[in-house]
């Protein structure tokens, strides 16, 4: 009874308890559990952004992995570059894109591609099949002016609608030391801001161009900005996208693409045998030294010496071309020779290999110009079995008058190449691009320079990305 009354007298006063503390413990565990449901909330916020982090990292990790795999092939195609050229670069000639490949070669989960310029007949089959896409190939640097040589009439001949005579000049002037152009240009580079000099001394890149007085971007690269030599759509898009274009469905090139500070050919073979002068053929011992070599060569004794009478001791020969043309060697016996040959007493940088230099380079040597540039291109498209010396320049139709005149300005032969190699890496990322410049001249390819382009952009072409894309977007 004493319990019952003490459990009715604790109910009695549970009952007496002001109305507004009968919920304090029911709100007590709701506030518990809103501060519960935001600490998960919390934790749940931090689990997504730790795996959205872990994710990027990944994607990095996956980026910088599949760009170290890139720059292993560049690494791989620089070594394979250097065995084609070995193996077929021999005695001036140029590899035949059937001896090699250069396009998707796989190294390990990478790929590369050498990009190139296309040779007249198989830029026609090309642009039959698929337009505007970048050619693959490496690059004879013999195609090309050298600015070390080329003279302002030259360099002003290119095809380029920005070119001036007085940027023509600048070019000539940057390589010159004590000439009045080259002072009057020192004057004007100094009031530039920044002040700087006229060099004064050969080019040793191309890219020594953005230097000169005069120099814009629209004048060295034109609209193929990430310099692949092909039309890319943001290039033929008018003012929608870098760089600033004419959209006329025609890829304005610029000054770079014509140019090379690197084309020499030696007075030696690759054995180190010296080759025979021909300007220097005014004594019988010399035509008869020389008549001795052209019948180890392959020519007979009789045929030799009738080639040799045509020369006397007054006659002046001033180059390789103008002894094709004096002694009336036939295409085929000239192509047994023509290596043994030169017309200077040392390396002679800047001749222009004329089986291989497109249409704009031929257009700007003395005795060709553009009335006989277009001629040759056509010749040379249609007899590509031809092209074993620069005989055939005579079967194409350039009067000997015009070839002697064009005869210090050319040659037949290459001695430096460039492979401009562009790599993916695995599922098409990591894209890298570096420019390689090799000199055979010695019968071993060595390496001269190399430039890292990958800044230029993607410059493999649409049709190569929609291949790649096919796995994952670059």
């Amino acid at each position: 009874m004493i319990g019952a009354g003490f459990n009715f007298f604790r109910d009695s006063r549970r009952l007496r308890r002001p109305l507004h503390l009968l919920g304090t413990s029911n709100r007590s565990r709701g506030s518990v559990l809103i501060i519960v449901m935001w600490i998960c909330l919390g934790l749940v916020a931090l689990t997504l952004y730790f795996a959205s982090s872990m994710s990027s990292e990944l994607r990095a990790a996956d980026n910088r992995g599949a760009e170290v795999a890139s720059r292993q092939a560049i690494a791989g195609a620089t070594r394979y570059a250097t065995y084609i050229l070995k193996q077929y670069a021999v005695a001036g000639a140029v590899p035949d894109l059937d001896n090699y490949k250069a396009e998707a070669v796989s190294v390990g989960d990478a790929s590369f591609w050498f990009i190139g310029r296309a040779t007249d007949s198989q830029q026609l089959q090309r642009q039959t099949s698929v337009q505007n896409q970048p050619y693959f190939a490496l690059v004879d640097e013999s195609s090309k002016l050298n600015l070390n040589t080329a003279t302002t009439a030259m360099i002003q001949a290119l095809p380029l609608p920005d070119m001036t005579p007085d940027f023509a000049a600048a070019i000539v002037a940057w390589r010159s030391a004590n000439s009045a152009n080259a002072q009057t240009q020192d004057a004007i580079l100094s009031q530039l801001n920044p002040p700087r000099h006229n060099k004064g001394a050969r080019y040793e890149t191309v890219d020594e161009l953005r230097l000169i007085n005069g120099a814009s971007l629209d004048l060295l690269v034109g609209e193929d900005t990430n310099r692949n030599g092909v039309l890319d759509p943001n290039e033929d898009d008018g003012e929608l996208s870098a760089p600033r274009d004419d959209q006329n469905g025609q890829l304005l090139a610029g000054l770079l693409e014509y140019v090379t500070v690197y084309s020499s050919q030696p007075t030696t073979s690759a054995t180190g045998t010296r080759r025979t002068n021909v300007t220097t053929l005014t004594t019988p011992q010399a035509r008869n030294t020389l008549t001795q070599l052209l019948v180890t060569r392959g020519i007979t004794q009789p045929r030799a010496q009738q080639m040799m009478a045509r020369i006397t001791n007054t006659t002046v020969i001033t180059s390789v071309a103008d002894f094709m043309v004096t002694t009336q060697v036939t295409a085929s016996e000239f192509a047994l020779i023509h290596t043994d040959l030169t017309a200077a007493t040392a390396a002679a940088p800047g001749l222009i290999n004329v089986n291989t230099a497109s249409e704009a380079v031929l257009t700007c040597i003395p005795g060709i110009g553009a009335n006989s540039a277009a001629t040759l291109v056509a010749y040379r498209s249609a007899h590509q079995e031809e092209l074993t010396s620069m005989a055939w320049l005579v079967a194409a139709g350039l009067s000997l008058a015009n070839i002697r005149r064009a005869g210090p300005y050319i040659t037949d032969q290459s001695y430096q190449f460039s492979a401009d190699i562009a790599a993916v890496g695995p599922n098409g990322r990591g894209y890298c691009r570096e420019k390689i410049f090799f000199d055979v001249s010695t019968g071993t390819p060595r390496i001269v320079n190399r430039q890292d382009l990958t800044a230029f952009g993607w410059a493999l072409g649409t049709s190569v990305k929609r291949t790649l894309n096919g796995t994952k977007d670059i």
